[in-house]
């Protein structure tokens, strides 16, 4: 049996093809995040992954919507990921495949 911590990890990643990771693969990528009302995801894209969050708790802008608690969206390739927090959130973010290096940043708000 491993027993890891999600502090064991970077910024919440802990699988994927990257270290350190509780399973490392190519296939896909798991994270748990936290953050606090008035946070703003850097504006990135994915050339390449698709990226599907799941909200467990609060709730967020994105997509010109306020998605709350058991909401979920997908980002196609391409699309620019941009989500503001209303309300202390919690979600899952599953992203396939893993490509660390498949995250270009869009420059500031």
């Amino acid at each position: 049996m491993i027993v890891k911590n999600i502090n064991d990890f970077h910024n919440g990643w802990f699988i994927g093809d990257f270290n350190p990771s509780v399973f490392k693969n190519p296939f896909f990528e798991m994270a748990h995040h936290h953050h606090k009302a008035g946070y703003k995801t850097p504006r990135h894209t994915h050339k390449i992954a698709k990226e599907l969050t799941y909200i467990v708790k609060g709730k967020l802008f994105v997509g010109g919507r306020t998605l709350k608690k058991g909401d979920m969206f997908l980002y196609e390739p391409n699309e620019i990921a941009d989500a503001e927090v209303i309300e202390d959130v919690d979600v899952i973010v599953i992203k396939w495949p893993s490509i660390p290096s498949d995250k270009h940043m869009i420059g500031e708000r």
